[in-house]
């Protein structure tokens, strides 16, 4: 099973929604039989690459509203990413611009640590509150999931995989992204923002039966207590 997932690294419901979809292969029983696959996309393009705004004052900016009816708008969002165990510092966090961890980030997925920088990327933005828009946190960063200081700072001060992380943004365009998180599954079915566990599950389910995938059996206790097994018993 092939599941794509269009996301950005400051959009609060792709944090929320990862997490919803590694708990519904986990519990469903396919998270080894599943490929997963991130794809570049930019809430807002013309985000600076760094600001002295808070993302309260960023809000307020951008919706113009008030910072007090802005802290109110992050309030669910923070509850609804608690429920899924993660804890997010709008008090501390920074808007910035994502186009260079996006090259980052191709630049990791050719070295085999896709996974790694993504999970590592939306914590330092939403937990960790660190600025995703400046070159030297992301260097420690791809250094924490182990990728070399060197290239990785000779790939951020040139334009390497700027075409691949347009040709994510353009795709999306193409297959009707209109906002994110969005999850493709097989490329037949979609899951448009973080949607109830229940719709993870029941389309994760569908989309195995239809492949004739089996799920990973669950061990229940500790493994290999109370067994026989070639002429050997185990107490």
């Amino acid at each position: 099973m092939k599941i794509e997932i269009w996301s950005d690294y400051v959009c609060p419901f792709c944090y929320i929604g990862k997490r919803q979809l590694e708990k519904a292969l986990q519990d469903t029983g396919f998270s080894e039989q599943t490929e997963i696959i991130f794809k570049s996309y930019q809430l807002d393009p013309n985000t600076p690459a760094t600001s002295d705004l808070s993302m309260y004052e960023a809000l307020a900016k951008k919706f113009g509203s008030t910072i007090e009816a802005a802290k109110a708008q992050t309030v669910g969002v923070a509850g609804r990413a608690k429920e899924v165990g993660l804890d997010f510092d709008f008090e501390n966090m920074k808007p910035a611009n994502t186009f260079k961890s996006h090259r980052l980030a191709k630049y990791a997925e050719a070295e085999g640590k896709a996974a790694e920088m993504t999970e590592r990327l939306l914590r330092a933005h939403f937990i960790e509150a660190k600025q995703l828009g400046l070159t030297e946190v992301l260097v420690e960063l791809a250094a924490e999931v182990g990728l070399n200081r060197e290239r990785v700072l000779d790939v951020l001060n040139s334009d390497i995989y700027s075409s691949e992380v347009l040709a994510d943004i353009q795709e999306a365009s193409q297959i009707g992204v209109r906002g994110v998180p969005f999850f493709v599954l097989n490329r037949k079915y979609a899951i448009s923002g973080a949607q109830p566990q229940e719709l993870f599950e029941e389309t994760i389910r569908k989309v195995a039966a239809e492949e004739g995938i089996q799920p990973t059996l669950k061990m229940m206790g500790a493994e290999g207590t109370g067994i026989c097994e070639d002429g050997k018993c185990e107490l």
